[in-house]
């Protein structure tokens, strides 16, 4: 049994943590600072969306789950996908719908016979690393905002393909909101108190589907968030685990969500073993990423829509401005402190920014609240 822990630790491998709450296995117990009780104004719930949107790569795992969300919210799912492979002739059911799947040498006339009937789609991308950057040269010829959803690829020429041709876009390699959030929370960490963490040993453990042959992007993030407050890190210690029997007896994945999943581990030890620190956060299935998608695609629908003179967004951008179709971002009044714009998910993630809001004084919540609204416009 693998564990980070020191020798001295008594608790079994971290990986073994999760707890059953009202019958759910996989629920990690936690202690977070509770939200102010009172809400004095909600934000209204956005107004339901109904527009074209094509997923390009409905023959993959992750692009199937996006177009049935996109379904379930009630967009109108274009009946096109495609594949890398040219003699690839099929259909893939979602919902109601027959999504027929073409190759790669049909792409720019499906696509711009697609715009010809409707001009207003918006395109998410779930294929290859590989095909990252021809995609987005092909969207941004054609017009075609679009959601990046697939890791890889040349990440510089993809932000200059979109500068360049002015197109509208979201990149972000990673969808999930409330993973985003603690991204953020990282962030923020990291700028504020930088060098924290200067003489600890870091010990990164990752397991995801066996179908994932990169490093995660997510892991990669984190650990320069740590690298900020002090820790030195290679990562070619990082522990990678990809073989399922591994991941049911060493790392503790449930069974059904062996083929998607997405558990990370970030263990932080002082240089005498004396202190300790963990951060663990972790996915079983796909439906945070999916759900993530269609509200990044509906975000961007929006912004095209108004014409926003930004062209190039990311996750953090769709989480402040709260646009999910659930109630996640409202508005609070803090005791005798001026209004406060925080996402539940973030103050999930980071409860001490609850604290720090609640205890304030005026000047310093205006410190704070500036703070937080700079470090995110950086990210």
């Amino acid at each position: 049994m693998l564990s980070l822990r020191p020798p001295c630790t008594l608790s079994p491998a971290p990986w073994r943590r999760r707890r059953t709450l009202d019958g759910v296995a996989g629920t990690p117990q936690r202690v977070s600072a509770a939200a102010p009780s009172t809400i004095v104004e909600a934000v209204a719930p956005l107004a339901r969306l109904s527009f074209p949107i094509l997923v390009n790569g409905c023959t993959g795992k992750m692009g199937l789950s996006v177009a049935e969300a996109a379904t379930s919210s009630g967009l109108h799912l274009v009946p096109v996908s495609f594949s890398s492979r040219d003699t690839l002739d099929r259909t893939v059911q979602v919902g109601h719908t027959d999504v027929r799947i073409y190759g790669p040498s049909a792409r720019e006339d499906v696509l711009s016979s697609v715009i010809g009937e409707f001009p207003d789609i918006v395109v998410v991308d779930y294929t290859a690393p590989d095909s990252v950057n021809a995609n987005a040269d092909l969207y941004c010829k054609l017009g075609l905002p679009f959601v990046m959803g697939t890791t890889g690829g040349d990440r510089q020429l993809l932000y200059k393909s979109v500068q360049d041709s002015n197109n509208y876009a979201l990149i972000s390699p990673q969808m999930g909101k409330q993973v985003v959030a603690f991204l953020a929370a990282m962030e923020i960490m990291a700028e504020q108190f930088p060098g924290a963490f200067t003489g600890y040993h870091l010990e990164v453990l990752e397991s995801h589907q066996a179908g994932k042959l990169d490093i995660s992007g997510t892991a990669k993030a984190v650990i320069a968030c740590f690298e900020k407050l002090g820790v030195s890190y290679d990562m070619d210690r990082m522990v990678k685990i990809r073989d399922p029997e591994q991941q049911l007896e060493m790392v503790g994945v449930p069974e059904e969500h062996i083929e998607g999943h997405a558990f990370h581990l970030y263990h932080l030890t002082s240089p005498d073993d004396s202190v300790s620190f963990e951060f663990q956060h972790n996915v079983c299935g796909r439906s945070i990423y999916a759900e993530g998608s269609v509200d990044a695609a509906m975000f961007l629908h929006r912004k095209v829509r108004s014409n926003d003179s930004k062209r190039i967004y990311n996750m953090i951008d769709v989480l402040r401005e709260g646009s999910m179709r659930y109630p996640c971002a409202q508005d609070y009044l803090l005791p005798n402190q001026p209004r406060v714009r925080v996402t539940k998910a973030f103050s999930t993630c980071c409860p001490l920014l609850w604290l720090l809001s609640e205890r304030a004084s005026t000047e310093e919540q205006n410190i704070i609240d500036q703070e937080v609204s700079d470090r995110l416009d950086k990210s």
